[in-house]
């Protein structure tokens, strides 16, 4: 979450989390990694925010998974707004929620083809944004993952300490339609606050395409809703993996 400055402002900081979590076209993620040898790159060509009378792009968001050693990964990510509209004194470009993260299955399990719940955890470095807020910020997440004839859902909760400098939570919950569907609905639900700021409560439903075990397309639709502020999202992009030389075994999401 941000200082209220404006409008975009308040789009970004009250209504899309900090956090470096990352799994389309969530905002919480899942308890599995990229394979060892594996780079995953998560894009969202065009996306579009409205946070009560404002508007602006999301163009695009990019996060890069790179699989560089067994049950670990190196996650690279961040978003590139163009604000609609009259700008006023603000900037009407600006990068924000970029971060870096070291996230590992502490747990193998359902999602790793083995019994029971697969967990995991992510340790993120919060980066200076462009055009945003300057400081720095760190997170600690807590990832549990179970997949069930029906469903696959994902837990998260995190603890922050935000750009500004002050403490803040996210709790998420994803539920899936089992992996065997070509296309399958997904869900999504999280809270998140920020030391005297609004609790923000968010809302998605979409679906995701598996064109192939490599590549997958995804479209949501988001609604939050902050200190009397709604805020109306729509998502679209795209997941591609690809090996970079290492031996290792596919993942199966």
């Amino acid at each position: 979450m941000r200082r209220a400055r404006a409008a975009l402002a308040l789009a970004t900081g009250l209504c899309i989390p900090p956090a470096a979590q990352a799994y389309r076209p969530f905002d919480s993620t899942d308890a599995a990694v990229a394979e060892r040898g594996q780079v995953e790159i998560e894009l969202g060509p065009l996306g579009y925010v409205r946070p009560g009378s404002d508007g602006s792009l999301v163009v695009p968001s990019f996060i890069l998974n790179w699989g560089f050693a067994e049950r670990w990964e190196l996650v690279l990510e961040g978003k590139q707004f163009v604000r609609l509209g009259s700008a006023g004194s603000e900037p009407r470009l600006s990068v924000q929620d970029d971060a870096l993260s070291l996230k590992s299955v502490l747990r193998e399990g359902a999602l790793q083809e083995k019994s029971g719940i697969s967990v995991a955890a992510e340790l993120s470095a919060l980066l200076p944004e462009i055009n945003g807020d300057g400081g720095t910020g760190a997170e600690l997440a807590l990832i549990a993952s179970q997949r069930t004839e029906a469903l696959t859902v994902h837990l998260n909760g995190a603890a922050l300490w935000t750009r500004t400098h002050e403490a803040g939570f996210f709790a998420g919950f994803i539920a899936e339609v089992h992996d065997a569907w070509t296309v399958r609905p997904v869900a999504e639900v999280f809270v998140e606050g920020e030391g005297g700021l609004p609790v923000t409560i968010s809302g998605l439903a979409g679906a995701i395409w598996r064109v192939r075990d490599d590549l997958s397309l995804d479209a949501a639709f988001r609604l939050a809703r902050a200190g009397g502020v709604d805020t109306a999202e729509l998502r679209a992009g795209f997941t591609w993996a690809f090996a970079v030389g290492f031996p290792s075994e596919r993942r199966k999401p």
